[in-house]
């Protein structure tokens, strides 16, 4: 018979949820677990055991026929690979894996894990050079994150501070090899990502076996340090040691001490390259000085500044030489012109009527009413009784004949 839904009034018993829970779980079946063991523990004939994820902070309970565990040397921090089914025990309300069989996970195993992972990673482009960020060349804040009291710790700060005595550390402990390595050091991670004030993150942990550095190469940790924000620098173990976190990191130091070197400048190294570059600024001020100098004392022996008004004092005197040139050839022009028109005066004096009236002669034309009558060579061709009457018509003179008063003529105009 179906259950009837739970309802507040109508409340599952608690027999009602743990059989229901005991049911969803058996129909789980049997399945294969990796973890790392955390705790081991045997009573005559069962063992129990803790199974940790080592990428998070989650583990489950085990219980394993002590035969298994005899011939294996499991100890806490061993990789294992266990089979079993899921057992829920409704009077207490507890869970875990009864295990059937245990496979202890070896080294090549682990690297060949670890190979498979760096594939991956790759292929999704953690890897890649162009995503890597470059670290500051003097950072306000270094975040360090390390074992406490640990000689990476030391060699970072003794190195970082001998070449640059005023850096500033936040500095983080945690676990570097263990179950709790992986979330520690993700959540150290994390915390000074998000510090505004710190520039970059030193991941720092000495040497060891390959189990010791195996957190370092996990997917969880290799995926946290891709996603900082902040230049990541991995300084893990020692030369040989290339655990997947230098790979994603920005920049992969060699040992703890290389770490220290590579992330502040030596103030030695500064303090000569600027009195270098002073000295080179200051003979490169001093050429550029002496070359406009000489630039200057070049235009300055020039005439058009050593003398200025020396060419201006001989043009006003090739200006006063063309004036009294010029003024010559005027005044030589207007005494020969004055001549010509003298010489033209006394020809035109001489042939015209002027002169002529002068000595006592005319040309005397006769008018009569019918028009010229010739020229009068004297007056005795002129009628008896007609009177003579001059006018001058354009400098020429002539004589106008009348009639004679007493025949009443008029004026022959």
């Amino acid at each position: 018979m179906t259950d009837a839904p739970s309802t507040p009034e109508n409340p599952w018993p608690v027999r009602t949820v743990a059989r229901k829970v005991l049911e969803w779980i058996n129909r789980l079946g049997p399945v294969w677990v990796e973890g790392q063991v955390t705790q081991l523990s045997s009573r005559s004939s069962t063992a129990f055991l803790t199974l940790r994820d080592p990428s998070v902070d989650m583990s489950m309970s085990l219980t394993a026929p002590s035969m298994l565990l005899r011939d294996m040397q499991l100890t806490e921090g061993s990789r294992v690979v266990v089979h079993g089914k899921m057992n829920f025990y409704p009077a207490r309300g507890t869970l875990s894996l009864r295990v059937d069989e245990i496979r202890a996970v070896g080294i090549g195993e682990l690297l060949a894990r670890i190979e498979r992972l760096r594939k991956l990673l790759h292929a999704e482009g953690l890897f890649d050079p162009r995503r890597k960020r470059r670290p500051p060349f003097l950072p306000n804040k270094i975040g360090l994150i390390t074992g406490r009291a640990s000689a990476a710790e030391r060699d970072v700060l003794t190195n970082a501070r001998g070449r640059w005595p005023a850096a500033h550390f936040r500095v983080i402990n945690v676990a570097v090899q263990g179950v709790q390595a992986v979330p520690q050091v993700v959540t150290a991670l994390s915390t000074l990502d998000r510090d505004p004030e710190c520039d970059v993150i030193i991941i720092a942990r000495g040497g060891g076996s390959v189990e010791d550095l195996l957190p370092f190469s996990d997917e969880a940790l290799c995926r946290a340090v891709a996603e900082c924000r902040t230049p990541v620098l991995s300084a893990i173990g020692h030369e040989p040691d290339t655990p997947l976190v230098d790979h994603v990191a920005d920049v992969r130091c060699s040992t703890p001490t290389d770490a220290g070197k590579r992330v502040v400048p030596d103030v030695a190294e500064e303090t000569e390259r600027v009195r270098q570059m002073r000295d080179r600024g200051r003979r490169a001020l001093h050429g550029w000085v002496d070359r406009e100098r000489r630039l200057l004392d070049q235009l300055r022996s020039r005439p058009a500044l050593s003398d200025p008004y020396g060419p201006l004092d001989r043009r006003a005197e090739d200006v006063k030489r063309l004036r009294e040139q010029a003024q010559r050839a005027v005044e030589g022009r207007l005494d020969r012109e004055e001549i010509n028109l003298s010489g033209t005066k006394a020809r035109l004096t001489t042939l015209g009527p002027a002169a002529t009236l002068a000595r006592g002669y005319a040309v005397v034309q006769l008018v009569t009413p019918d028009g010229v009558d010739g020229v009068l060579r004297s007056t005795a061709e002129a009628p008896a009784g007609t009177q003579l009457r001059v006018r001058v018509v354009d400098g020429a003179i002539r004589a106008v004949v009348t009639e004679s008063e007493e025949e009443g003529g008029g004026t022959g105009g």
